[in-house]
């Protein structure tokens, strides 16, 4: 396996200079513009995907964020994120769980394979890579269609999925950049005014991630040059408290790949990002900062970790972050990976409020209008700062997780503008509730609704705003190859008969969702999952939904944190009492020393 793949469909009978037409145009092949694309295709849509990588993606690849967060409970693996963590699982199944930052990661090498071969795969999809947009044309308050270097395509519907909403500056359609104070929409985590939080970081930090590969136990890696701004004073307490390798597995993507993506006193950089949305010109140069940043630090975490690891080279086809389609490939990410981006101003407007628990339940409230599903924890990046917000964890599986939330149709409408969806981290959100809402599987979400509504928009002859809500809720639950779950139930598996059912009474009549976002009934066994094994050992409770087990027999005495993705396993955990013997089959995590438990008994 070389570098990541690069498209290599012929694309020389598309005449320059002659607009394109189409139905659907996705303008960004990031997470969210890939599963946009993809869907409105399977829908049937004429589609054409524009990005500005060789590969598709974007945080879960190109930018080298292959350690997905959120999603990850069994009952929220459905639509095009469940099928893409179904493939990993085939294509690399004795790496997939190794870190302890995710419990999926994996080679982006691999992920971008699949998004290829997924693309591929489909006559009435068309991607070209090597271009950004330029111009957007527009008739009075609708879009009609992009310009880019070389090509302009004019479209029934566009979709930006850039990764900061490009297309809705270059359309100048409503955004808004940077913070939300209290008086917008009385957000309990919000400020009251400016500060010197939000003035140092309009938005959240970026990361340029690196990867880091270890040459093996007797190799010497070849020193990681400085860049012209080395100052590894900077990185000062970056491994404190832990050991070269337990820092190193926080993001181990494979058998010998490890992701620099590190918070505290890492590559996260801040510095005058409001050159993101500047000039040309400012937002290379502050490009060019970050990746010299992580730079520096993969050169201080080697001087840490010591001359066995060393550089990833031949991930990345390309050297710097000056040359993005240079042919000399890299350790560092295609592109940064940005946490924040322009959001639109849409119909509606996510915030924190929508993502909290309600008082004495477990999920955030059901939203009518529902479309996807997220449930991350509030993850917030300001390097050197500290943002006290409100709590939405909850404890399920036997650790803690993320309070279920809901994502409606109207964030991905503009509130004034036809002709165009949004499909990234530029939906319609609060600068706040983004900490919740830009992770990987949540975008990916995001973008199979956003895809289906355009694909629908074209069947039916419509705007997104004249879309009826429960054709699309229908289309995403039907969805022949990756239906996708509307209402999140923790105990609700897409395999279970009843799944159908239960999505859409509660889409229907959310009045009647109960915000234990459980329906308590009897479950089926969990089948086997791959690369498993068998344990034995003795339960220990140690109290609400947290459990170890001290392994019998030949498997050595050790004690391991007991968790679980799967329903009926978190429902049997909840019935044992301390001292009970337990057999059963799972998955051993050396780097997050727990054992995922796939199945009990047998």
């Amino acid at each position: 396996m070389q570098t990541l793949p690069v498209q290599q469909t012929a694309i020389q009978f598309i005449p320059k200079t002659e607009p394109l037409g189409t139905q659907v145009l996705v303008v960004g092949g990031g997470v969210g513009g890939t599963a946009a694309a993809l869907q409105a295709a399977r829908r049937g849509a004429r589609t054409v995907l524009v990005g500005e990588f060789p590969c598709l993606g974007g945080m879960l690849t190109a930018a080298g964020v292959s350690a997905p967060d959120g999603n990850e409970l069994a009952a929220f693996q459905t639509g095009l994120w469940g099928a893409f963590l179904r493939e990993l699982q085939q294509r690399q199944p004795q790496d997939f769980d190794r870190a302890w930052v995710s419990f999926f990661t994996f080679d982006p090498r691999i992920g971008a394979e699949i998004f290829a071969d997924w693309v591929q795969a489909l006559p009435n999809l068309t991607w070209i890579w090597g271009q950004v947009p330029r111009e957007v044309y527009r008739t009075g308050d609708r879009i009609t269609g992009v310009r880019f270097d070389d090509y302009r395509i004019n479209a029934d519907i566009v979709l930006d999925g850039t990764e900061l909403g490009d297309v809705l500056a270059l359309g100048e359609i409503p955004h808004r950049w940077g913070w939300d104070w209290q008086t917008a929409w009385n957000e309990p985590s919000a400020p009251t005014s400016p500060n010197e939080l939000s003035d140092r970081y309009p938005v959240q930090a970026l990361t340029w991630v690196v990867l880091l590969r270890d040459f093996g136990k007797d190799a010497i890696a070849p020193e990681i040059p400085p860049p012209p701004t080395d100052k590894p004073d900077r990185f000062t307490g970056a491994l404190e408290g832990y050991t070269p390798q337990k820092f190193l597995s926080y993001g181990r993507l494979s058998e010998d790949l490890y992701m620099l993506n590190w918070p505290t006193q890492g590559n996260d950089y801040g510095e005058g990002l409001d050159r993101l949305v500047g000039s040309a010109a400012q937002r290379k140069q502050l490009l060019q900062e970050a990746c010299w940043h992580s730079q520096s630090f993969a050169r201080f975490v080697q001087t840490q970790v010591g001359r066995r690891y060393g550089l990833a080279e031949g991930v990345f086809p390309h050297s710097n972050a000056g040359d993005t389609f240079a042919t000399v490939p890299s350790a560092f990410a295609l592109h940064p990976y940005y946490r924040e981006s322009r959001r639109l101003v849409g119909i509606e407007t996510v915030r924190e409020q929508d993502i909290l628990p309600v008082c004495g339940g477990k999920t955030a409230s059901l939203n009518l209008n529902s479309i996807a599903i997220g449930n991350y924890m509030n993850d917030r990046h300001y390097p050197g700062y500290h943002l006290p917000l409100k709590p939405k964890s909850t404890r399920w599986g036997g650790r803690t997780t993320g309070t279920p939330f809901t994502l409606p149709y109207g964030c991905l409408v503009p509130a004034s503008i036809d002709g165009l969806l949004v499909c990234e981290k530029n939906i319609s959100v609060s600068h706040i509730a983004n900490g919740a809402t830009r992770l990987q599987p949540v975008v990916m979400n995001v973008g199979q609704a956003a895809g289906m509504a355009a694909a629908l928009c074209v069947e039916l002859g419509t705007q997104p705003r004249d879309l009826p809500v429960e054709r699309l809720q229908q289309a995403l639950l039907e969805e022949p190859t990756a239906p996708a779950a509307l209402v999140p139930l923790f105990d609700s598996l897409p395999e279970h008969k009843d799944w159908l059912h239960w999505q859409r009474y509660f889409s229907i009549d959310p009045e009647k969702y109960p915000n234990s976002g459980e329906i308590d009934r009897d479950l089926p066994r969990t089948g086997d999952r791959i690369a498993t094994t068998h344990f034995c050992g003795i339960f220990q409770r140690n109290g609400w939904q947290d459990y170890t087990l001290k392994l019998l027999g030949n498997q050595g005495g050790r004690t391991w944190q007991l968790v679980t993705l799967q329903p009926d396993i978190d429902k049997q955990l909840q019935t044992y009492i301390s001292g009970t013997a337990i057999a059963g089959w799972g998955w051993f995590n050396e780097a997050g020393n727990w054992l995922r438990v796939d199945g009990i008994g047998g």
